[in-house]
């Protein structure tokens, strides 16, 4: 993880960004989806989703461009705009989404091989994760001899992940029916999915974690051979991803109906393919999201690392975080990083958690990383910072931003209370690294306005811990 790493390539970029995108959230998509929605409000979400995502998009290659300085994304950009707490919340909340998608991973990865070997189940009994936390360890210790070997495995699994993808696709395409489709259209014949509305609210915080890794190559910006690549990168490697994804939910839902999908087990792409060509579509999916897993796990960890040790060495969390071993590893960051990933799969054992109540959690914790980058944008636009000679790319940028910043605030509604409430119990600890920091620098821990952001996270955060005691709120 050090300077002497070589720097990427827009090729390299965008494999960044598809990679980190395309983990495990596509192969359970249709089932997650339509748990949530039928088809007319499953099309509305992903234009909602496109149109938000795609401003998401240009603000990250805006802010590339225009802020080269500022390395490592979606932390930089809140600290530059808003402050030192900022910024720390920012990389802190990112941190846990991405570790805690890397347990949603390893509960996935089990639960496909629970099609194989029943002992395994829904990927959370005890032999399940008894064997995740094997693998854990043996990821962990991977990517403590250095980034190339995990590197290699990534490029390789990236190439693995897409091939059944794109056959999938293929294979659906021919056997969509389109009466099955428009079959209960809005849902009416399932009532506990709620209004339309109800309904495109719900899917919208699933959407927003298959895209997670969207922020990939701007996390590694500081890495980019051209600094203009980095935005480029994250715009082309957005537009592939969304195709893939609107393409697998909407083809499945001409396969199967609504309440079919919904009732499926993940990875649900297994069974529709099963349902069209036999058992050996299942087996074919099944055996690629292992192996698009696997990958991830690995890309994963060293992003999780990369921003811990970013904002170490910025002075943001405490210094024993940019410490790196011989082959140029954050190895303090890492340990953290799967302690974390080790404990909670011990949580998700005890309370039972699922695939997708911990991909909600993730999600809801990248969704104030996403808020700041998106603020810091229309920041830079309305003091007119940078666009001294450019009023109208000003004007422009300031209407992409702020569709960004909408989009941002309408995914802390789509969260729920729920989520939100447990984002907070997980953002509140967090303080304890920054006072840390902090006292590092012989500095005071916050600014005015600052304490009044923390006391109200930590109001929040001891609402959820009442609710977890109560029994009103469950993880």
């Amino acid at each position: 993880m050090s300077q002497q790493t070589q720097k990427l390539r827009l090729n390299a970029l965008i494999a960044l960004v598809v990679g980190s995108m395309i983990g495990g959230g596509i192969f359970s998509l249709p089932q997650n989806i339509a748990e949530q929605a039928a088809g007319g409000a499953v099309l509305i979400g992903w234009s909602i989703t496109a149109v938000g995502m795609l401003a998401l998009a240009f603000v990250f290659q805006t802010l590339a461009n225009r802020k080269p300085e500022l390395d490592s994304g979606v932390y930089a950009y809140a600290r530059a705009g808003f402050g030192d707490y900022m910024g720390f919340s920012s990389a802190w909340g990112y941190w846990i989404s991405a570790w805690m998608g890397n347990v949603g991973y390893f509960v996935l990865l089990f639960s496909t091989l629970g099609y194989f070997f029943p002992v395994f189940g829904q990927g959370n009994t005890p032999v399940a994760i008894g064997c995740a936390s094997l693998l854990l360890w043996g990821v962990h210790f991977l990517v403590l001899r250095g980034i190339k070997e995990a590197a290699f495995i990534n490029q390789l699994t990236t190439i693995a992940k897409i091939v059944p993808i794109v056959m999938f696709i293929v294979i659906a395409a021919v056997a969509f029916k389109a009466d099955i489709f428009t079959r209960d259209l809005w849902g009416r014949g399932t009532p506990d999915l709620g209004s339309v509305m109800d309904q495109v609210r719900n899917m919208m915080l699933v959407t927003v974690f298959v895209f997670i890794g969207i922020e990939g190559a701007s996390v590694y910006s500081g890495r980019a051979e051209k600094r203009s690549d980095v935005g480029k990168a994250t715009v082309i490697g957005f537009l592939g991803v969304l195709a893939l994804l609107v393409l697998v939910n909407v083809l499945s839902l001409g396969i199967m109906t609504q309440p079919e999908l919904a009732n499926l087990q993940n990875p649900s792409m297994a069974g529709v393919l099963k349902h069209v060509v036999g058992e050996w579509g299942a087996i074919l999916i099944s055996i690629g999201l292992a192996i698009s897993l696997l990958g991830a796990l690995l890309s994963w960890a060293l992003l999780c690392a990369e921003i811990l040790f970013a904002t170490s060495r910025d002075k943001t969390m405490p210094a024993f975080l940019k410490k790196e071993n011989a082959n140029h590893v954050p190895v303090n960051a890492l340990w953290l990083t799967n302690v974390m990933i080790q404990i909670f799969l011990i949580i998700t054992l005890v309370s039972a958690s699922t695939y997708t109540s911990l991909i909600r959690l993730a999600s809801s914790m990248i969704l104030v990383p996403y808020l700041w980058s998106a603020a810091y944008s229309v920041l830079l636009c309305v003091r007119g910072e940078t666009y001294s000679h450019a009023s109208r790319r000003r004007i422009k940028d300031l209407v992409v931003g702020a569709v960004a910043l909408i989009y941002a605030f309408w995914l802390l509604y789509a969260a729920g209370p729920k989520y939100l409430l447990l984002s907070a119990l997980l953002y509140a600890p967090g303080v304890l690294l920054f006072a840390k920091a902090k006292r590092e620098q012989g500095e005071p821990l916050f600014k005015h306005w600052e304490k009044l952001i923390f006391a109200a996270v930590l109001f929040t955060a001891l609402s959820a811990a009442y609710g977890l005691y109560s029994g009103a709120l469950t993880l």
